[in-house]
């Protein structure tokens, strides 16, 4: 029987205070600009208009010099960068990623100038990169990146967790915990959810086939993004129907696909392949859920360290995201839309694609299974060429395909890979093909309700 701990008020207010700011920074919904966000958003939307066209330069410099410091480490070993374990993690890395670091500084600097090739620094390729995309996932990196610890280090995770776990373990067999991963991605952007799930799979808080699973089903797209698309295809009208077919489309996914391969086959094995405890999340005898989830979240709250160690910890992360990640998606999510918008390959992925949609009886099937696989490369592409079919019906199911289909490379995709979530290019396009055949037919079956 677990004895019951008695706290003091320094650590109770300790778990309160800044797991309550870190909830109305990433949970709390509120209404901006008449559109549904979270406070962390519009913080760092505000420095993104704050620094204007800057960005673009400031984010040039930083893939720039990323590229050189991993090189310069390659060839000379510095002892700045030896003597210390996140500068070796962060700029010793492997020679493929050395070559996707180079190659994100090559792109980002011919469409930073506009010079070379302009298969790489088009509006529709590169520009699209670096303009639309890099300036949101820098500001989004530094607030919420320096803010996660909120969440992360004062108990709140523990206390959600065990409260959780009797849903999220028997339905998703997943802790309790990725319920907020969950939370943060929905209310707010794809990449903070991905952020979080990649610290905790890093402090061995989740398995290597959990942090998979999370990563690749639970980081879904923001309330906000999802009313860009259904504009995009003129059905504003519907975005009600449309956000609770996404949902609901979302669930039936989440449920389904980490049964099949590659997902299943991942291990239930920590970071460091130590196997899972079951009984980590067994509440001992004597304690009901609240009591439990409370006894370890003021047990966290009581190791997490003064102001100035959280700060050294949402320092690292900032560094480790913008430095780490932000050179990957300019690379990768530039060569995906330089394969979407230059060459047939992903027409010809879309073909099989062709009777399952007149299966479904999808008017314009034809013209619709050019917008499906494309939507690897980028989630917005699919809107954009289903804008011009007529059916309303079809540009619908469209809409809401290219939201649940979750992982596309110029953003999500490249965030996966570039974390040390275990995730590579060949299983996330298994898992965006899984998702995408496990949603379309319960799209289509609301879409028929709706039309």
């Amino acid at each position: 029987m677990a004895e019951k701990q008695t706290h003091n008020m320094k650590t109770i207010m300790t778990f309160i205070v800044p797991s309550l700011i870190g909830l109305l920074l990433f949970m709390t919904p509120i209404s901006y600009n008449d559109a549904i966000t979270i406070p962390i958003a519009i913080i760092s939307k505000g420095l993104q208009s704050y620094l204007g066209d800057a960005i673009t330069a400031i984010v040039t410099a930083i893939v720039v010099f990323t590229a050189l410091a991993t090189l310069v480490t390659k060839a000379f070993k510095p002892a700045i960068v030896s003597n210390s374990r996140f500068f070796t993690s962060l700029l010793n890395v492997s020679i493929p990623w050395t070559v996707v670091r180079v190659l994100g500084a090559i792109f980002i600097v011919l469409t930073y100038m506009g010079i070379g090739p302009e298969a790489v620094h088009s509006g529709d390729t590169g520009a699209l990169v670096l303009n639309d995309l890099l300036p949101v996932l820098f500001c989004v990196f530094i607030f919420a990146g320096m803010l996660l610890p909120l969440l992360l280090n004062f108990g709140l995770l523990e206390l959600f967790g065990t409260l959780l776990t009797k849903i999220m373990r028997p339905v998703f067999n997943l802790p309790g915990r990725s319920a907020i991963d969950c939370m943060a991605s929905w209310l707010g952007d794809g990449s903070v959810g991905i952020l979080m799930t990649s610290k905790q799979y890093e402090a061995r808080f989740y398995t290597q086939r959990e942090a998979a699973v999370i990563g690749t089903t639970f980081s879904a797209v923001s309330i906000t993004f999802s009313l860009v698309v259904i504009s995009q295809v003129k059905l504003e009208h519907l975005f009600v129907p449309f956000y609770l077919t996404v949902c609901f489309a979302g669930i039936v996914a989440a449920i389904i696909v980490p049964k099949l391969p590659p997902l299943s086959w991942k291990k239930d094995n920590y970071i460091d392949n130590t196997p899972r405890h079951p009984d980590d999340e067994v509440i001992p005898q004597g304690h009901g859920v609240m009591s439990w989830g409370l006894d370890q979240a003021l047990t966290k709250a009581s190791k997490a360290g003064g102001i100035g160690h959280t700060l050294k910890d949402g320092v690292k992360n900032v560094i480790d995201m913008i430095f780490g990640v932000i050179p990957v998606v300019m690379a990768i999510g530039t060569v995906a839309l330089i394969i979407a918008e230059y060459t047939p390959i992903f027409d010809y992925l879309g073909m099989p694609f062709i009777p399952l949609l007149e299966l479904l009886q999808i008017p314009e099937a034809t013209q619709a299974s050019k917008t499906i696989v494309v939507g690897f490369a980028d989630m917005f592409i699919p809107s954009i060429l289903a804008s011009s079919i007529e059916s309303d019906m079809t540009r619908f199911v469209i809409a809401a395909m290219s939201v649940t289909q979750l992982i596309y490379m110029s953003e999500v995709g490249a965030l996966l890979i570039g974390s040390k979530i275990p995730v590579n290019i060949v299983e996330l396009f298994v898992v965006f093909i899984l998702r995408t055949l496990v949603t379309l037919p319960v799209i289509a079956g609301v879409a028929h309700l709706i039309f």
